[in-house]
Formats: structure tokens, C-alpha cells, sequence
């Protein structure tokens, strides 16, 4: 396992130390460069200094010296003349160009000098993304001084561990070696590397650092096998020792100025307890040992400004903390106070770990820094958060407030006596009102991860406006969608699996407006943003993500209202019909108020949104919603059940329903003739909608006139009356509606239609009227006539016959005007006639 483990690390440390050395060995290219530009132009200033002597000059350079310039105020100026042995054809002037900066500067010191051609101005071209091989190959253009001196020294370090490690394995297994002298080899191996690494340290730095890391792997693994395999030390000598030999490496790290080096002492210091366990789980010892490296390495970022080291500690402390925390949640006698106490340990550690040099060299947070920053904030809240939850949840407000204090303190300090860059200056004052925002409804709700990231998605917002950090965009983007996840959760146990809640002042709703605030803040602040970011790959397009929120905001609007309205109709109605048409009623209203707002007025493409949201709402009520208020009164007629409150809210819905229609027919109002006239289904189906609904109503008010309710009936004559009963009068009063009222509404339907086709010149509604007249007429004689008392007969007779002989009338009357279409429509005509 030892064996294992020692590959393990030493592979990650090859891999580490390989793309720091390419970067170092570019960067050593790039110095040998610029010395050897400098050493050229100091070479030529010197030859311009020394008095002119006559040499070869290029063909394009003339023979004579160039006349000194006037002065700046005369620019540009003349070029030299050049005399020339034979006559020149006259030739057009080129365009003139300016003087280059040398000449004027050769001038300047009164020494000839030659003249050279001005460059053409070409337009600069962005490179190509280049793939992983095409930069090794610009990073190491010789191919054999990397492998020289690059990639053999990490090898060579490589197989001189795994020989020594075989060595003794091959001599430990023949027996030549006893156990404290096995692990005496080892100590000698690694102090013989590491004394030639010593040696080699000046002339030989970066190789000096690889051996120094083998040296103190062996050192590592040598002590490890004599305390599990030998038991040579106890537990905590063995412990002792590698804190030395952490300390150690750390102290040549900062010695040798090699951040691979602190890296390797990084892994080493961390992979310590786990070297020296013995499954006891004492976790006291092992998150003081931890604090006490992480202050190691804080005072070592005090000295040296090495980014990665720090992301290195704090990536290995959260995700050992995290690893132990969700063992310990939820078991007996957990130590809730001690992990708190190191939580907060690690926190203001790593708060000082990233700040520390910056506040030092009075420089600025690379984005890295700030990242840790905010996210070593969110993690100890969240970790905080954990432990409150199953210890004293009472405490929860009291910590976050507690919390966003600290950050405010600590912003002022910097501010104040430090400072610091402003961008952390931003993030700290972002994190306090975000907490001290938090703390009262985290204190008396539950559903406080909903609000905290509706906060936060403001939040990091703001804070990319103001830092300029691109990343926090981003952040707010992805913070926006968990919020959404989480507000959906909420809805689901408090509305659906939750008991009661009062109306509007409740944790459901109340989340759902923080929320809503939360899209309209972004909103807000995207109107004072533009432009395309990009990071990793991925693009954030502030004009397109604006719209996004605005589309989830409204739908946010809609949804929180619908499911309020819902939850409170289904708790206190007793009408299943009325809690459905208090929803309709709401569904229509907002319909009707988004038309209104986004379309009427707009362009061509909102205006045909509005028109299908406004055809969709009518079509659902005139097919749909519009029974809901017939189901009711049939419950309320044969059972007494409510007050009909569907019934009376039905008028209300069906003015809604109309004034859509309205909206849709001012939005359309050039094209709707034009649609009547040119599509064939189109009149049809308008036609259809109206007798239906108009069919719909006379028999929902004939059966409220017409009958009593069961109760009501009892009250007056002092029988009983059985529901059997009252559902047969129903049946009686539905069947006379059919066969008397419809013949005389579908006549009277048919006559309006055809009105109507006539002053429009619909030829198509005309049609639709005569065909609706005949189908009365056949229903009349074929159905209705039977079973059928003489009133009604008498009644339907009576009526049906003098609307058809209006109709006929009032057809003859107009009869030219019917002949005389419009041009498109004489074809059609003169087919028909």
C-alpha cells in the first residue's frame, strides 16, 4: 500500500513540476530574447554616434545623407533629393508618408544616417485558436533540450525512488537487512539525495528542486514503513517526525524560492495523518495538526505570492472538513460545537491566506483570490448553516447576521487602515448585505435557501459591474437556476405536502416575491450593462440573457399567483367548479393585462403572440371552462351543495372572454376581413364557436330560472324531495330547452349572420347563416316536433316561421348587393347561382 501511495504522489508531483518548468523555460527564452534585442539596438546606437563612413547600402537607401529636419513645428518633413546621372520620365507623387522616428532622431544628433522605407500599414489579423500541441511545440521549440533537461531530470528522480525502494524491498525479502537498520538505509538514501541537491542548488536550481523532492519522498515513505510495518516509533513520534519533515521541505521551499517544492511539501503535510493512522478518528488532533499547516502556509503566502499553493490548501482542507462533516450529521453525540469552532478556524485562515500579500505589496486580487474569497465565505455559511440545522436551529438568523457583520468589520479594516484593492472591498460589502438582508427571515422560516440565492444572483451581479470580474456573471447565472430549483421545491412541500397557510402572508408566497424581486433586481442591472463575455469557452450575452429573465419573471409572476390562489380556493370554497373558476378568472385576467402591455401596439411578431394567446384563451373557455359554471348548477339544483358562485362568476369570465375578443380583433384589425373572405375553415369555425356558446348559455340560465334548489323546494311545501327527483326535473327542463329554445336561437343566430354577411360582403358567413337556417329546420321537423308539448310546439312554430320569412325578406331586399361581390369572390358565385 506504501509502495502505492508513493507512485501516487510522486506521478502528481512529475505532472505539477513538468508544467511549471515549461512555463519557467519559456520564460527563460523569452529574457534571453530581449537581452538579445537590446544588445542589437545598443550596437546600433553606437554606430550612429561614430563619425559616417562611406559602405554599402541597399538599393532601396539613397546615396545621400538625409537633410536634417526643420523643427516639430514644420512636420512633416521633406525627404532628401537624389541626384541621378540620367533623366527620369515625370511620374505620379506617391502618397506622402511620415518620416520615421529614427531619422528624425538621426537628424537630431547631426549624423547622417541611412534612410529607412516606411512600412505599409496592414490590418492586424486575430491568430487562430492553436490546439494543446501546436503551444508545447512554441513553449519547447528544441525538443531535445526539453527532454535534456526538462523531462529526463523527473524520470531519472522516478526510477532512482523506485530503485532504492526495490532495493531494500529485494534486500528486506533475503533478510541481509534487519528492521531498524532497513530504516536507516532509507534516512541515509534520502539524505545523500538531498545533500547532491544541496550541492547542485546554484548552478543547478530547477534540477536541485527535483531531487530535493524525491529526498523528502523517501523520507515520507521511510518513516511510514517503519512506524505500520515495524513498529519502530509510536504514534506520535512517527507524527513528530513528519511534521519535521513537512516543516523542513517548507523551509527549503521558501530557501530554494520553488513553488514546486511547496507543492510537494503541501501533499506531504496533508498525506501525514493518513501515513500515521490508526483508525482511532480523533478529530481534534487531526484539524489542529491541519490548522497548524494551514498557518504554515499562510506565513509562507505573507513571503511569497504563490496562488496555487494557496487553492492547493484550501481545496485539500474543504474537501477533508467536508468528507468528516457528513460522517458525523445525524449521529449520537455528534461534536457539533468543535467542528463549528474549526470551521470557523479555516475560515478566517484562509480569509487571511488569500489577502495577505496583497495587503502587504499593496497589490491587486487576481481572480483566483477573489474566488476564494467568496466561496470560502459561502462554504463555512453553509457548513455553519449543517451544524445549526442538528444542533440549535434557533440560532440560525443570529449566525448569519453574526456573519455579515464580520464581513462588514472586516471590509472597513481594509478599507480604512489597508487599503486594499476594491474589488475585495465590493465582494465584502456585497457578502454583508447579503447576510444582514438574510438574517430575519432565515431567524423565523425555513425556505432559506430559496432566499439566499435570490440574493446572491443580485448580488454577484452587481459585484461584476463593479469589479469588471466576468466570472461572477456567470456565477449569477448559474445562482439564478439553482434559486428557480430550489423555489420549485418550496412550492411542492409547502403547498402541496404542507398544512394550512394564511392568505398572502405565508412562507410560500412570501418566498415567491423575494424571488420575483430578485429577477426584477437582475433586470435592473442588465439595463445598465451590454456587450458579449466570454470564459472557459462559454459566452454571456447580456441583450439575450435580459430577455431569459424577463420570460422567467413573468411566467414567475404568473405561477406564484396561480398557486396561491389555488391553495387558498381549494381550503376555503366548497365548490370544487368555483375554485376552478376563481382560477380561470385569474388565468384570463393576466392574459388579458400581458396582450395589453407587450402586444397591443407592438410589432408584428407581439402582436401575433397576443392574437394566439387571445384565440387559445377564448377557444379553452367557449369548449371548456364555461361548463364548469353548468356542472355547478346542476350539483347546486339536485343537491343543495354551495352557494353557486361559478354560476355568477361565469358572467365576469365571459366579459373577459369577450373583450379578448375585442383585443384580437383591434390587433387584426386590417386583416381579419380579408381572412374571413380568403380562408374557407376560418368562418366555419367562428360560427361553430358562437352557436355553441350562445347554445351553452340559454340552457345554463333556463335551468337557473326555471327550477328551484333541492333545499329551497323542501322549505316551501314540507316534503321531501329526493335528489333522484330533482335530477329528473333537470333532465325535463334540458330536453324542452333543446327542442324549443335552440330552433328559435339558432334562427335568430342564423339571421344576425346573415346581416352581417351582407353589409360585410362575406359570402362565406352568408352561406354558413343559410346552412346553420336549414339544419333548424330539419332539427325542427325531424326531433323537436316530437314529444313535444302544444305550447311548445305552438311557440317554436311561431317564431322559427317568422324569422324565416324575415330572413327571406331581407334576402330578396338585398339581393343585388349579395349578386355583387367583390372580384375575388364572382367566380365563386356564378359556380353556386
Amino acid at each position: 500500500m506504501e509502495y502505492v501511495l508513493l507512485i501516487v504522489l510522486i506521478v502528481v508531483f512529475i505532472i505539477f513540476l513538468n508544467t511549471l518548468s515549461s512555463k519557467i523555460d519559456k520564460l527563460k527564452i523569452d529574457l534571453f530574447e530581449a537581452h538579445r534585442k537590446l544588445d542589437y539596438h545598443t550596437r546600433l546606437l553606437e554606430k550612429f554616434q561614430k563619425p559616417a563612413e562611406p559602405a554599402k547600402e541597399p538599393a532601396l537607401v539613397p546615396k545621400s545623407a538625409p537633410e536634417i529636419p526643420k523643427p516639430l513645428s514644420d512636420w512633416p518633413a521633406e525627404k532628401p533629393k537624389e541626384e541621378s546621372p540620367t533623366p527620369i520620365p515625370p511620374a505620379p507623387k506617391p502618397q506622402e508618408q511620415p518620416v520615421p522616428e529614427t531619422t528624425l532622431r538621426a537628424a537630431a544628433m547631426q549624423q547622417p544616417r541611412p534612410v529607412e522605407p516606411s512600412a505599409t500599414r496592414t490590418n492586424v489579423v486575430l491568430p487562430e485558436q492553436k490546439s494543446w500541441w501546436e503551444k508545447f511545440k512554441e513553449q519547447n521549440p528544441d525538443m531535445e533540450k526539453f527532454i535534456g533537461e526538462n523531462l529526463i531530470n523527473k524520470i531519472g528522480i522516478l526510477i532512482l525512488v523506485l530503485g532504492i525502494s526495490y532495493f531494500v524491498k529485494f534486500a528486506i525479502d533475503k533478510e541481509w537487512i534487519g528492521e531498524p537498520a532497513r530504516v536507516g538505509i532509507g534516512i541515509l538514501a534520502g539524505g545523500i539525495v538531498m545533500l547532491v541537491a544541496h550541492r547542485l542548488r546554484k548552478n543547478y536550481k530547477a534540477f536541485s528542486s527535483v531531487l530535493v523532492a524525491g529526498a523528502v519522498s523517501i523520507f515520507y515513505f521511510t518513516i511510514a514503513v517503519a512506524f505500520h510495518d515495524y513498529q519502530l516509533f509510536s504514534q506520535t513520534v512517527a507524527f513528530i517526525i513528519m511534521v519535521a519533515i513537512t516543516a523542513f521541505s517548507a523551509f527549503l521551499s521558501v530557501s530554494y524560492d520553488r513553488q514546486e517544492l511547496a507543492a510537494l511539501t503541501l501533499i506531504g503535510g496533508f498525506a501525514v495523518p493518513f501515513m500515521v493512522s490508526t483508525g482511532s478518528n480523533n478529530y481534534i488532533v487531526l484539524f489542529s495538526y491541519i490548522t497548524i499547516l494551514n498557518v504554515g502556509i499562510l506565513a509562507i503566502a505573507y513571503h511569497k505570492k504563490w496562488g496555487l499553493i494557496n487553492l492547493q490548501a484550501y481545496v485539500f482542507t474543504v474537501l477533508l472538513f467536508a468528507s468528516w462533516l457528513f460522517t458525523i450529521i445525524g449521529t449520537e453525540n455528534a461534536p457539533y460545537e468543535g467542528a463549528l469552532a474549526f470551521a470557523f478556524t479555516f475560515y478566517f485562515v484562509f480569509l487571511l491566506m488569500n489577502i495577505i500579500n496583497n495587503v502587504r505589496r499593496k497589490t491587486p486580487f487576481s481572480n483566483m483570490e477573489l474566488s476564494i474569497l467568496v466561496s470560502n465565505t459561502f462554504l463555512f455559511y453553509a457548513a455553519g448553516m449543517v451544524l445549526l440545522e442538528n444542533y440549535t436551529p434557533e440560532y440560525k438568523g443570529m449566525f448569519t447576521l453574526l456573519l455579515g457583520v464580520f464581513n462588514f468589520c472586516f471590509s472597513w479594516l481594509l478599507y480604512k487602515k489597508l487599503h486594499v484593492d476594491q474589488r475585495a472591498i465590493y465582494i465584502l460589502i456585497g457578502l454583508t448585505l447579503t447576510f444582514v438582508t438574510l438574517a430575519i427571515p432565515i431567524q423565523f422560516e425555513g425556505n432559506y435557501i430559496t432566499l439566499f440565492w435570490a440574493a446572491e444572483a443580485v448580488l454577484l451581479l452587481w459585484l461584476a459591474q463593479k469589479s469588471k470580474i466576468e466570472s461572477f456573471r456567470f456565477g449569477s447565472a448559474i445562482v439564478h437556476a439553482l434559486m428557480l430549483i430550489s423555489l420549485v421545491m418550496d412550492w411542492m412541500n409547502l403547498y402541496y405536502y404542507g398544512e394550512s397557510l394564511r392568505i398572502i402572508i405565508n412562507p410560500a408566497f412570501l418566498t415567491s416575491l423575494f424571488a420575483i424581486a430578485s429577477c426584477f433586481g437582475v433586470i435592473l442591472l442588465l439595463r445598465k450593462d451590454s456587450g458579449i463575455y466570454k470564459l472557459y469557452g462559454l459566452s454571456f450575452n447580456v441583450a439575450n440573457y435580459q430577455r431569459i429573465v424577463g420570460i422567467f419573471t413573468l411566467l414567475l409572476v404568473y405561477t406564484a399567483g396561480f398557486l396561491e390562489l389555488n391553495f387558498q380556493a381549494d381550503y376555503i370554497l366548497e365548490s370544487t367548479y368555483a375554485a376552478y373558476s376563481l382560477l380561470v378568472f385569474y388565468h384570463m385576467a393576466f392574459c388579458i393585462a400581458f396582450i395589453h402591455l407587450h402586444c397591443v401596439g407592438k410589432d408584428a411578431l407581439h402582436r401575433k403572440l397576443g392574437t394566439l394567446i387571445g384565440i387559445a384563451n377564448t377557444v379553452a373557455f367557449i369548449l371548456l371552462f364555461s361548463n364548469l359554471a353548468y356542472y355547478e348548477v346542476e350539483d347546486y339544483l339536485g343537491m343543495g351543495v354551495s352557494w353557486p358562485l361559478a354560476y355568477w362568476l361565469h358572467f365576469v369570465l365571459l366579459a373577459l372572454a369577450l373583450y379578448t375578443i375585442l383585443l384580437v380583433y383591434r390587433m387584426n384589425k386590417e386583416s381579419i376581413l380579408n381572412r374571413m373572405r380568403n380562408e374557407k375553415a376560418l368562418p366555419w369555425i367562428t360560427v361553430f364557436l358562437l352557436v355553441y356558446l350562445a347554445s351553452s348559455e340559454l340552457m345554463l340560465n333556463w335551468l337557473m330560472i326555471a327550477l328551484e334548489p333541492v333545499t329551497t323546494v323542501v322549505e316551501a311545501i314540507g316534503n321531501s324531495v329526493t335528489t333522484n327527483d330533482a335530477y329528473e326535473q333537470i333532465d325535463r327542463v334540458r330536453d324542452h330547452v333543446v327542442k324549443t329554445g335552440y330552433p328559435v336561437l339558432w334562427g335568430a343566430i342564423a339571421f344576425l349572420l346573415l346581416l352581417m354577411g351582407i353589409r360585410k360582403q362575406l359570402r362565406s358567413i352568408r352561406i354558413a347563416a343559410l346552412v346553420l337556417l336549414g339544419l333548424t329546420i330539419t332539427k325542427l321537423f325531424i326531433y323537436d316536433i316530437r314529444n313535444v308539448s302544444e305550447t311548445g310546439k305552438i311557440i317554436a312554430f311561431i317564431l322559427l316561421g317568422i324569422l324565416i320569412l324575415v330572413i327571406s325578406f331581407l334576402y330578396q331586399k338585398v339581393k343585388r348587393l349579395v349578386i355583387e361581390d367583390k372580384p375575388e369572390n364572382e367566380a365563386d358565385d356564378k359556380q353556386t347561382d
